[in-house]
């Protein structure tokens, strides 16, 4: 274990500060400073307040995940960062913070992508991912079927959210029954005591001529919502638990079987489920039941580990120190559109360099930085 890459991990997409430290395939600590409280009273995630919460909570909280991981900073391999995609502002309080500490150590830094970190999370929980891994992410803004021949190199989009993601309907539909912020986690509690077959809520993009993998749920959600709507302005009381139900069973059937489809159309016989959603326990049970009965194993890190954080963002970067992969350049930027065909953002320098540049890490850095020989930790 002492060999394996130790590498500190930074995701700031979002309102969540995440810093994780890795060695390997370990989770040596995961601290989070959330400021989904200051959202709440919006209704949504204001990327302003996001961004001032990043600056107050980052050195603090990288400080906690250092000490609960009881290694040094000079011990660390690498700094990886979330580059994209994201919320530009909140992007770069994170990209800012690991160039600074990458400097100051004289260590590579990794610009990497948010989506591929969530697949690559897995690692930390159920081993090393097959080669190729299907994934479905699913968040508050993503909905999407990858396929990850290599993780650190080849990520392959099979389909996506063409409106509303997963996560974000279920903030909507939150709003809409008057249930707070976030929605994910209360429709989930309420819809276990509703019935899911209550109200026969439209599928997306589910008829023969549809997109195979990509994703609706625009429709859903305006169907929920004016189907409350009619029932208040009859006079008549809302079943929150049916509605709860019936909404989150529309969305988790058409996840389940898109992502069943593509296992069996690419010839997979894994499942990856990651983001913030693959913390609901419907889509949790429904997807092991499918692929039960499709033979096709399933894997789903733990709920903490679904939603935003900074292991995952260290777990990709101590996957590309293990396999050599080239650190990013000092004018690494935030890329709020960064593609998920872009796993990570190699320096200029390294752009040409083929999938599969060699394996096995080392500690070698010398296409990294060589600044920062006087520095605070020297």
């Amino acid at each position: 274990m002492a060999d394996e890459p130790l590498v500190l991990g930074i995701e700031t997409s979002c309102d969540e500060t995440g810093v994780g430290v890795v060695r390997g395939t370990t989770l040596l600590a995961d601290a989070i400073a959330s400021s989904v409280d200051e959202h709440a009273r919006f209704g949504g995630v204001v990327p302003e307040v996001a961004s001032r919460a990043h600056l107050e909570a980052m050195v603090p909280t990288i400080e906690r995940a250092l000490k609960e991981a009881g290694v040094s900073p000079r011990d660390l391999d690498g700094i990886a960062v979330t580059a994209g995609p994201g919320l530009a502002g909140a992007l770069l309080v994170g990209v800012s913070a690991a160039k600074a500490y990458a400097y100051a150590l004289g260590k590579p830094l990794y610009g990497v992508n948010h989506l591929a970190s969530h697949i690559c999370v897995d690692q930390l929980e159920h081993g090393p991912l097959p080669e190729p891994t299907m994934a479905l992410l699913v968040s508050g803004g993503h909905s999407s079927l990858l396929l990850a021949p290599d993780i650190t190199s080849d990520v392959r989009p099979l389909g996506a959210t063409i409106d509303d993601a997963a996560g974000e309907a279920f903030d909507k539909i939150a709003r809409v029954l008057q249930l707070g912020f976030p929605g994910g986690p209360v429709i989930d509690r309420l819809a276990r005591e509703g019935d899911p077959g209550a109200i026969n809520f439209p599928r997306g993009l589910t008829g023969p001529r549809d997109a195979a993998y990509d994703f609706s749920f625009s429709g859903l959600k305006t169907a929920v919502a004016r189907w409350i709507e009619a029932k208040r302005k009859a006079g008549e009381e809302v079943p929150v638990r049916d509605v709860a139900a019936s909404f989150q069973e529309a969305v988790v059937d058409v996840l389940t079987r898109k992502a069943i489809r593509a296992c069996k159309d690419e010839g997979v016989d894994h499942l990856m489920i990651g983001g913030g959603v693959a913390a609901n326990s419907r889509l949790r049970s429904l997807a092991q039941e499918r692929c039960d009965d499709a033979g096709i194993v399933l894997r789903v890190p733990r709920p903490k580990l679904c939603t935003d954080n900074g292991a995952m963002v260290a777990a990709l970067g101590a996957e590309m120190v293990r396999r050599n992969r080239p650190a990013s350049d000092w004018d690494l930027s935030a890329d709020s559109s960064l593609p998920v065909t872009d796993p990570h953002v190699p320096g200029a320098g390294h752009a040409g360099d083929a999938p599969g540049h060699g394996h096995g890490h080392s500690h070698d850095h010398t296409h990294a930085h060589e600044a920062g020989k006087d520095n605070l930790y020297s």
